[in-house]
């Protein structure tokens, strides 16, 4: 039997970015997937207006039925947290389940390009790492890694040097392995991480295309957590991911409304 997969991350009614973006790659790759949504939101936050829902409550009555009910799963990969209690109880399911031979995956969503998103308060920050802490895996992009540990944040990129620091201060936060996005090193756009099952660092160069959809960071996530679950390693998952990503901006960096996200749909077979 395939992996089956919990997405825990909020669900947005108009645009596909979030759960709407990653359930239908994960689904395409073969495995199960089940959802458990941190807040409704009224659409992208792009738009600049939304309307949120958290779901805190809902939340802390799912998780008792669910283990009376003995439902467990071989991931959980988590997203946007609407709230510091939300944090501790997802972080409490999260280890729990760790304990019992679970992977945790970790997105911890806040914001880019140096800037929090929309509604994102130090309380969200302290959450994070919070979540951060339970992580097999986290990969936040450069702007959240610099939250999340106190770093400046530099437009021009930091040194190479700098870069391992930085992913050793998430590593420190209490993650197992450990990847950092959208980040320039020396002048070139890199992924870096750190891989703790074979102790080792590692870059990956890509070239940026200068256009910006919201949910991207999502489909890195689904297609990086599809080809960990096969079995390939972090190296390969990350460039995959990456190539993913690329291919589906260049596909669609000329449709009009940027803000809904992309159609990941209409692209699975190519994925």
């Amino acid at each position: 039997m395939n992996q089956q997969i919990l997405l825990i991350n909020d669900i947005a009614g108009y645009g596909k970015v979030a759960t709407a973006a990653m359930l239908p790659i994960l689904s395409y790759m073969g495995l199960p997937v089940y959802n458990l949504p941190t807040c409704l939101v009224s659409n992208t936050l792009d738009y600049g207006k939304f309307n949120l829902l958290d779901t805190t409550d809902y939340i802390q009555g799912v998780f008792p039925v669910w283990k009376e009910l003995g439902f467990s799963f071989d991931a959980i990969a988590t997203g946007f947290i609407a709230s510091e209690r939300q944090a501790r109880i997802v972080a409490d399911y999260c280890q729990e389940q760790a304990a019992n031979g679970t992977t945790i995956f970790v997105d911890p969503i806040m914001g880019d390009e140096g800037k929090l998103y929309n509604g994102v308060t130090d309380a969200a920050i302290r959450s994070m790492r919070e979540m951060v802490a339970v992580a097999h895996l986290t990969y936040p992009n450069y702007t959240e890694a610099c939250y999340l540990t106190d770093h400046p944040y530099r437009e021009e990129g930091v040194t190479a040097a700098e870069a391992r620091q930085l992913v050793d201060r998430l590593r420190d936060l209490g993650a197992r392995s450990v990847l950092i996005t959208s980040i320039r090193i020396d002048g070139q756009s890199m992924v870096t991480g750190y891989n703790h099952m074979k102790d080792e660092y590692f870059s990956l160069e890509y070239t940026e295309i200068p256009v910006h959809f919201p949910g991207t960071g999502d489909m890195f996530s689904a297609i990086l957590i599809g080809h960990l679950l096969k079995g390939e390693n972090l190296l390969q998952s990350t460039r995959k991911a990456m190539d993913g990503v690329a291919m589906l901006i260049d596909l669609n960096r000329n449709n009009e409304d940027k803000n809904r996200g992309i159609p990941v749909e209409n692209y699975l077979h190519l994925l």
